[in-house]
């Protein structure tokens, strides 16, 4: 091989091997660009809360703890070009693999995964419901709480701040986690409106009762006992209360106008509360819930069945249930016994 052969062939070869190498160089960058540079520890996908006062590298050191990351020049290279500074607020679930610029993408637009939202009935007030919220949502609770007792807020939504609690359902609710409160009332109301089907409006109105009233009541027959058996029978004592004009006289209504939850037995000084949820001295229903009330319980109202019960008192055996009467005789002689069993244990 003469020499202006050889050097042809190592040129040739240079330039292949250059071309090869560079060729590898561009197949790295778009796989890690678009497929893989995150690659999570278990296999798993995992998911991050963004707060405002986050950058780039924040996110970077979260995701170490759950994602090996295959290069991070390549990351630091692809964040300049991609002009990623920093994420903007959300709950983002990525998956076990992702490439950078997926990522940036995801992060730059806000492109969040849903988070789900839970209460219980066990929310008595305006600002347990507030607080509820603010712990699985960016918003905080004084602005949750502004927003349930304002009256002229409320009013968008036909409500007021004694019935704002009516339509937060206790439920599972698939949303965003960074919600603001327009958009979270919003999705409650359409919840509400969902849940009030034709058919259950029809039956409010066969009572005589708007459905704030229903869920009011409902709301006192799921406090006066954790026996659900019972709700059909306490929702038609009340409702036969109602039509006679009686008082409802339901101590769950004066434990709440006292605002002592832990309240065991409701004595006399209880009774002399002045409050519009005092239903021993007032007549009708109280001016909204007295807790965040389950659909279960609005049902058990809306189909409660026809009855005489006017009274009931909890049951002297201490079974959790109920004795139900007809008259006040029957009912004053139960109330006796049970009085009796109270001052035996030492109840206060």
């Amino acid at each position: 091989m003469t020499g202006r052969r050889k050097i042809i062939w190592i040129v040739t070869g240079v330039v292949l091997l250059s071309l090869l190498v560079t060729a590898g160089l561009i197949a790295e960058q778009w796989y890690r660009m678009e497929v893989c540079n995150y690659e999570s520890m278990d296999g798993e996908p995992h998911g991050y809360y963004v707060y405002p006062d986050m950058d780039a590298d924040s996110l970077l050191s979260m995701m170490q703890a759950d994602y090996h990351v295959y290069s991070l020049r390549d990351w630091r290279w692809h964040k300049k070009h991609l002009l990623y500074t920093s994420p903007r607020p959300g709950y983002y679930r990525f998956p076990a693999r992702i490439g950078d610029k997926h990522l940036i993408r995801r992060v730059q637009q806000g492109i969040e995964s849903p988070v789900h939202i839970t209460w219980t009935n066990q929310i008595r007030t305006r600002e347990q419901l507030a607080g509820r919220l603010a712990e699985q949502l960016l918003m905080d609770s004084a602005t949750l709480i502004s927003c349930l007792d304002s009256a002229a807020y409320m009013a968008k939504y036909g409500l007021n701040r004694e019935t704002a609690v009516c339509m937060f359902i206790p439920n599972t609710y698939e949303v965003y986690w960074t919600y603001d409160a327009d958009r979270l009332f919003d999705r409650m109301r359409r919840e509400y409106d969902a849940f009030w089907t034709a058919e259950r409006q029809h039956k409010a109105d066969s009572l005589g009762l708007s459905r704030e009233e229903v869920v009011t009541l409902a709301s006192i027959v799921e406090s006066e006992t954790n026996r659900k058996i019972e709700y059909p029978q306490i929702a038609a004592l009340y409702l036969n209360r109602l039509r006679k004009g009686m008082c409802l006289q339901a101590c769950p209504t004066v434990i709440f106008a006292n605002g002592n939850f832990k309240t065991r037995r409701v004595l006399k000084r209880h009774l002399a509360i002045d409050s519009p949820y005092n239903t021993y001295k007032n007549q009708g229903l109280p001016p909204g819930p007295i807790r965040c009330t389950q659909g279960s319980t609005v049902d058990a109202v809306l189909n409660a069945p026809p009855t005489k019960v006017l009274y009931m008192c909890a049951n002297p055996d201490f079974s959790g249930t109920h004795v139900f009467s007809v008259t006040f005789a029957q009912h004053a002689a139960v109330a006796r016994r049970y009085q009796t069993a109270l001052n035996e244990r030492g109840i206060k």
